[in-house]
């Protein structure tokens, strides 16, 4: 017999969530928010996972969320891990809200003041303001790009045998000195530099720069009071500097991304130095080749990926793609590999790729999380096949 202190009637739910009963009910059938269980004559019952669910919804829909889009983003809520992760993100977004709120009063005050003075009014400052807030695909893009870089992350920090992380390894390469300008193209939150703080020469002068404004923030706030970072919105493929500007360019795990990778490579070639060089990483074929066999034998119609990113730029044809605009190419392999038996974690970076995968898997979750979890018990390898391009101009 059903506990009832541990479970919630609709009405009951609905009263602590602050809805209405047929906004649960329509959560029902839309399969986004399904009842803990039911009784034998049909009523719905709910528990207080299933209104952290909710929550975590209703918080999607203040933010401009389509219910479609929310159905995706939060088919992992089951597993608590991921919950506390996403939770995580979206706290981030919350504030970012909070920040350009901030900017719209400052600019309606400024209004105000000029309104009541008769003094002109900057209506191009008041529209900025308003662009900040507009809410089409820019929210989603942010809260995809935090929560894959995240989920990916954590796989490799936790679970990778090279007792010299990625980073670390990809920073001894460049050998970076004092004195020097450096620019990194797709930077992310600036993570490379996180991660090699202390190993940072104190004379350099390194700017950043990304596609992705919210991930530029990210990058300014963990820079912050460090006057050797610049930070800079623009794409590889238009770089607004002058020729020979910089003595070495960084593209890590990003030119496979370029829309035209003959434009950015002609672009980065043109503002290196005469002697400057780029240090461009990618991966093979192999790479991570476990998981992609591990989700198609749960779902043959699965793939991680639009396209393989190793045929745009890999491993296998970055020697050929590089040549034609440097003078010498070298290829370092970085030794490593992946052991895990954490679920989780797992599935966690499979949600984070860009392939069809969360489409398929939204109405599957529960199974494939007990797929995930038998397959993997015993242990379970994962190849990595990473490397790193250095060209000289």
């Amino acid at each position: 017999m059903m506990d009832k202190q541990k479970y919630y009637s609709t009405g009951e739910f609905a009263r602590k969530g602050h809805v209405s009963l047929r906004t649960i009910r329509w959560y029902d059938r839309m399969n986004l928010l399904k009842p803990a269980c039911r009784s034998d004559d049909g009523r719905r019952y709910y528990t207080e996972a299933d209104l952290a669910k909710l929550q975590q919804i209703l918080l999607f829909k203040y933010l401009g969320f389509s219910l479609d889009e929310i159905r995706e983003m939060t088919i992992a809520s089951a597993d608590p891990k991921l919950l506390v992760e996403s939770m995580r993100i979206q706290r981030k977004l919350v504030e970012e809200r909070i920040e350009e709120m901030k900017e719209v009063s400052s600019a309606l005050s400024e209004t105000i003041t000029a309104l009541s003075s008769d003094q002109p009014i900057d209506y191009s400052n008041m529209l900025d303001a308003m662009h900040v807030t507009s809410m089409d695909n820019a929210l989603k893009a942010q809260y995809e790009d935090d929560a894959n870089i995240s989920a990916r992350i954590r796989l490799h920090n936790d679970y990778s045998i090279n007792p010299e992380g990625w980073y670390p390894w990809l920073f001894r390469q460049m050998e970076l000195k004092n004195g020097m300008k450096v620019l990194e193209v797709g930077c992310g939150i600036g993570t490379l530099w996180q991660k090699n703080r202390d190993r940072i020469p104190e004379d350099i002068s390194i700017l950043l720069s990304d596609k992705s404004e919210g991930m530029l923030r990210d990058a300014a706030r963990l820079t912050k009071n460090d006057v050797r970072f610049t930070v800079k919105q623009f794409d590889c493929a238009v770089i607004p500097y002058a020729d020979h500007t910089f003595d070495a360019v960084i593209a890590n795990h990003v030119l496979f991304y370029c829309d035209d990778l003959d434009a950015a490579l002609k672009e980065i070639r043109r503002v290196l130095k005469t002697d400057g060089k780029l240090f461009a990483s990618t991966y093979s074929r192999e790479h991570m080749k476990e998981i992609r066999q591990l989700v198609q034998d749960f779902n043959p119609q699965i793939r991680l990926s639009e396209e393989p990113l190793y045929e745009v730029f890999g491993l296998a044809n970055g020697e050929e793609k590089l040549k034609p605009f440097f003078s010498s190419v070298e290829l370092r392999r970085y030794e490593d590999a992946i052991e895990t038996e954490d679920a989780g974690c797992l599935i966690s970076y499979i949600l984070s790729c860009h392939g069809n995968q969360n489409h398929l898997l939204v109405d599957h979750f529960r199974e494939f999380k007990d797929y995930v979890t038998s397959r993997i018990q015993d242990g379970f390898h994962i190849t990595k096949d990473a490397g790193l391009f250095i060209c000289d101009v």
